[in-house]
Formats: C-alpha cells, sequence, structure tokens
C-alpha cells in the first residue's frame, strides 16, 4: 500500500497557472522528496496529494483508486506539517491519540496504538507531559506519533523541520530517515534544503516554477544533472560555471565543476586566479578564487590548506568530471 500516481495534474489560482501539468509515479515504500526554491510549487503539490487543495485538472490515484474528487480524510494519508498543531491543554498521550479518538476507536487499541507509535519515536517517558514542557523536537516527534497512529499508507511532510536549529534539524534527519527504515511506509517530504533531500531521499523530485526539472536518486542527479538549473541547485557548495572562451575549449556553450573536482596548485594549471575568502571548516576549507577570463570558482580543499587573500593560484578541472551544456542549459553527455 502506499503507490501514488499524478496524471497531468494541473493547479491554478484564478488566471495564474501554479502546477502546469505534471506527470510522476511514486512507488510503494519509497521516500521522495520533493526539493526547489520558494515558490516552486512543492508545497502547493503535497495539498494536492493530501486533498487539501482542489486540482484544476488531471488525476491523482493511491494504489489504483482514483481519489481525484475525494477529501482528505479518505485518502488514507497522514500529513505533518511545519508547525506542530499540537493541543496545549493535552498529554502528549493524548495528543498523540486524538486521531483515534475522534475516529471512535476503542481504548484498548488506542491504548496499544499510542504506546508503540511513543516507544518508536523514544517519547514514553514524556506520555503524561504538555507540549510546553517538551523541546522542539520532542514537539516534532510527538506530531510525528500523532501520524503513526492512524497507519496510513503513506505520510507527506511539509518542511517539518523549518523550525528547528542546526543541530536539532541533524539530528531530526537521522531520526525521520530511522523511521522510514522501520516503517516501510512511503513518505513525501517536501524542503528548500537540498542537503535534507541529498541525505534523506531514495528519490528526488527537483521543481522549478511548478515544472519537474528532473526525477532521480540523490547521485543521480549529483552525478548527471539533466540542465543546468538542477547542477546549480543540487550540491554544496554549488557548482562552479564558465561560459565564453573557458567553456569552447570543451566544446560547450557552458561547463560545470564541483568544488572537489578542481585541483589547486601554487604553480600551474590550467587557469590562474587569485584568492579571495577563504572558509575554514575543519576538515575541509572552501576556497573562493576570482579566475581570469572565467569569473568567481569555488574550491573544496583539505582543512589545512594556508591561502592568503591575495595569493595567486592555479586551477585544472577533472576533465572527467566536468559537465558540458548547451545554449539552452541542457546536458551534453
Amino acid at each position: 500500500m502506499g503507490q501514488i500516481t499524478l496524471s497531468k495534474v494541473n493547479k491554478s489560482f484564478g488566471a495564474t497557472t501554479v502546477i502546469p501539468g505534471i506527470d510522476l509515479k511514486i512507488e510503494e515504500g519509497e521516500f521522495v522528496v520533493f526539493v526547489g526554491p520558494s515558490g516552486c510549487g512543492k508545497s502547493t503539490l503535497l495539498r494536492l496529494i493530501a486533498g487539501l487543495e482542489d486540482t484544476s485538472s488531471g488525476t491523482i490515484s493511491i494504489d489504483g483508486r482514483d481519489v481525484t474528487g475525494e477529501p482528505p480524510a479518505k485518502r488514507g494519508l497522514a500529513m505533518v506539517f511545519q508547525s506542530y498543531a499540537l493541543y496545549p491543554h493535552m498529554s502528549v498521550y493524548n495528543n498523540i491519540a486524538f486521531p483515534l479518538k475522534m475516529a471512535g476507536t476503542d481504548k484498548a487499541t488506542i491504548d496499544t496504538k499510542v504506546r508503540d507509535a511513543a516507544r518508536i519515536l523514544n517519547l514514553t517517558n514524556y506520555l503524561e507531559r504538555r507540549p510546553g514542557q517538551l523541546s522542539g523536537g520532542q514537539r516534532q516527534r510527538v506530531a510525528i506519533g500523532r501520524a503513526i497512529v492512524r497507519a496510513p499508507s503513506a505520510f507527506l511532510f511539509d518542511e517539518p523541520l523549518s523550525n528547528l536549529d542546526a543541530a536539532l534539524r541533524g539530528t531530526m534527519r537521522l531520526e525521520i530517515s530511522e523511521l522510514h527504515q522501520k516503517l516501510g511506509t512511503t513518505m513525501i517530504y517536501v524542503t528548500h534544503d537540498q542537503v535534507e533531500a541529498m541525505t534523506m531521499a531514495d528519490k528526488i523530485v527537483v521543481l522549478q516554477a511548478g515544472h519537474i526539472e528532473q526525477v532521480g536518486s540523490p547521485m543521480e542527479l549529483y552525478n548527471k544533472p539533466e540542465n543546468l538549473f538542477v547542477a546549480g541547485f543540487i550540491g554544496s557548495p554549488r557548482m562552479n560555471f564558465a561560459t565564453g572562451a573557458a567553456a569552447e575549449a570543451y566544446k560547450a556553450h557552458t561547463v560545470g565543476i564541483r568544488p572537489e573536482h578542481l585541483a589547486l596548485s601554487p604553480t600551474d594549471g590550467v587557469w590562474t586566479g587569485t584568492v579571495g575568502v577563504t572558509e575554514h571548516l575543519g576538515s575541509d576549507t572552501f576556497v573562493h578564487v576570482d579566475v581570469k577570463g572565467v569569473g568567481p570558482m569555488t574550491v573544496r580543499a583539505p582543512g589545512e590548506t594556508a591561502l592568503k587573500h591575495g595569493d595567486t593560484v592555479f586551477l585544472t578541472p577533472q576533465e572527467s568530471r566536468l559537465h558540458r551544456f548547451d545554449k539552452d542549459g541542457k546536458a551534453v553527455r
């Protein structure tokens, strides 16, 4: 259970088209991430799947059943929002149990399901507390627990970690990924953070202006981006690009090279540049270089790299790792 198919799904608000006809198949048990910049349509697409927005045209099917016109409650999905939406006057136990109580589930079944969810999410010792007594990460786990007890066909996550600090985001990324391994349930996760997409997804759907730019595994998108947008969006730091004579030398309109695929030398190389800012991160140093006739380039270097602002350096791209693009921004293989 949990296969979701979108066929020519379109969403317009008045004269404005937000989703201009999308085809997408999400297989049972997959962890799929919708990623893209703000305003690209990823949350709208999730809400269409959930039934929180009506489709303008096209069909949405869950396990082969057309649910396009069905309300959210009949789709068998559970959504976890950016805001926790917990009831502050209720205990953790009652917050998790709430959807089951509303469905008229008997007390014994509720108790079993709540305690099972609490065990999976390490909330057993917090069941009698109220949300105000919990950390942000614990409150998010309560919201996820409330979804788990419904035993949905799929979980839908709408930027659930946006309100957490960086360290807690990292922890919760691992916890949600581990939860997927335990439950094996289809999960669709929306984020603008490509690091979350790369570290969590089985399959990434890259969106821009309502269009799907590329669908694939994290490493497929990283190693074989189909266009300039995907190439520049996936990867941190972002891919370097060069046009003009530097690209023509490689028989392309634009060439891209990732920071880790540039060799840096103090004596010789293909491109000559001047060191600007260096960012020391411990294990890595990101060296920002202004390359003559090419433009700014970022190089991932070892953490011990010692360069000063204004130093002259030479860069050489690994030719086998170059990405070539035509004048329309499409990858040239």
